[in-house]
């Protein structure tokens, strides 16, 4: 079940990500939106979708709603693109991780220059 879940994720994040470059043509989306995660339930019922980009707070927070308003589209362009019986309602969610990684390689960086942190 486990590999199943992960083929669906795997689909789901390429087909999403295939929409936003090709069919997409929203201009609150202007910033480059990438998918960087899909996370299904167990019970395929549900599926959290990461995303990040190159944008500040309140254009995240513009991202965001966009894209959860914009969830029934997905929703009904993956029935048609992926097989399965029940295609999962989609929440979309900021990735923040790759903000956490470059704080800590620049805390790392300032402790080897400067030999202490903040």
């Amino acid at each position: 079940m486990v590999h199943r879940i992960e083929r669906v994720n795997h689909l789901i994040r390429q087909e999403i990500s295939n929409l936003l470059s090709r069919e997409i043509k929203d201009p609150r989306l202007k910033s480059l939106v990438s998918i960087t995660e899909v996370n299904t339930s167990s019970d395929l019922k549900y599926a959290k979708v990461y995303f990040s980009c190159l944008c500040n707070d309140s254009e995240k927070k513009e991202i965001i709603s966009t894209l959860n308003s914009a969830s029934g589209f997905f929703h009904n362009e993956l029935s048609k693109r992926i097989r399965l019986r029940h295609i999962p309602k989609l929440d979309f969610r900021f990735d923040d991780s790759i903000e956490k990684g470059s704080r800590i390689l620049g805390l790392i960086d300032r402790v080897i220059k400067n030999g202490e942190p903040d």
